[in-house]
């Protein structure tokens, strides 16, 4: 659950392990700088990454899914994907501006750290001694991650076990399209902001906080295996797959991290596209691929609103 939620699902909590490594922790991989952005050129095996269209008499508007964490040598492009985007006078993203971490480092102090109710009340022996092995595979200790409340320490484990297996922030599909939207010059535009988006998480409950550490623990050397599943999946357009690695399997879980990671921000992003097709122009958006496949997907939010929503093929 907690790799869906990075990888296809929260843009802005890729920025949290630099600030993290800031405020507690000795340099490691988690604060590694990330390599820069690649060219998108190979064509995937399959029918591509699903992308849909929403149009009325004079607005047409395109929703396209992306993996926040991808290997440099995955393939993903297709020229349908690109004329979408070429055709666009203005680009949205889950936020605006990737790289911009104004706000996150107070959000952390102020709800990521509690000394005074540390993680070693909270996790058993047993538990505490998997935190510190997981840890130390990145140079760290669950000494160090004592402090943090446990969406913090789950986020801090699932950045490390993606980067160790090779995934990186700068090569994933959003990160590529908004430095290609940012060559263009037009407007980008965000649903959201990074401490907003922070603070979904931040704000759970402590027991779905809890579940979400402990899942993290026991999926801590699974990473690569789940992400390989879950890129190619969305890389040939499979949304049951997807559905059933991200979204199914969240619910299943903790169905108030359901509610709070997907249905309800699916159903935001849908009221502003709604706001978006009263006006007029092109617009081409992409958000995490978990937010476009499902029962509650925005797809399914616009349709129950009485919005038509296509998807385009091949």
């Amino acid at each position: 659950m907690r790799f869906a939620q990075l990888t296809a699902g929260l843009r802005s909590t890729l920025a949290v392990g630099a600030a993290l490594s800031a405020l507690l922790l000795a340099p490691s991989a988690m604060a590694q700088a990330p390599a820069a952005p690649v060219a998108v050129t190979a064509a995937p095996q399959g029918s591509g990454p699903g992308l849909w269209v929403v149009k009325d008499a004079d607005s047409t508007i395109y929703l396209f899914g992306t993996v926040h964490v991808l290997k440099p040598e995955t393939p993903w492009g297709t020229a349908r994907v690109d004329q979408a985007f070429a055709s666009a006078d203005e680009y949205w993203f889950e936020i605006a501006d990737l790289n911009d971490q104004t706000g996150v480092m107070p959000l952390i102090q102020a709800k990521g750290v509690s000394p005074d109710r540390p993680l070693s009340s909270l996790l058993t022996a047993e538990e505490m001694a998997d935190l510190d092995a997981a840890a130390r595979t990145v140079g760290a200790t669950a000494a160090q991650l004592d402090p943090l409340r446990p969406w913090l320490a789950s986020l801090q484990l699932a950045l490390a076990s993606i980067q160790k297996a090779g995934y990186v922030a700068a090569n994933g599909g959003d990160q590529i399209l908004h430095a290609r939207a940012a060559a263009t010059g037009k407007p980008i535009k965000g649903f959201e902001t990074a401490p907003q988006q922070i603070g979904f998480i931040a704000d759970m409950s402590e027991d779905a906080q809890l579940a979400m550490l402990r899942s993290g623990l026991k999926e801590f050397d699974q990473a690569d295996a789940f992400l390989g599943r879950m890129v190619s999946a969305w890389a040939t357009g499979d949304l049951d797959g997807l559905d059933v690695l991200i979204g199914q399997e969240m619910k299943a879980e903790s169905p108030e991290m359901y509610a709070v990671m997907l249905t309800r921000r699916n159903e935001n992003w849908a009221d502003q596209i709604q706001t978006l097709l009263a006006g007029s122009g092109t617009a081409f958006i992409s958000v995490g691929a978990g937010h476009l496949a499902g029962d509650d997907s925005v797809q399914a939010k616009l349709e129950q609103r009485g919005v038509k929503v296509e998807r385009i093929r091949n």
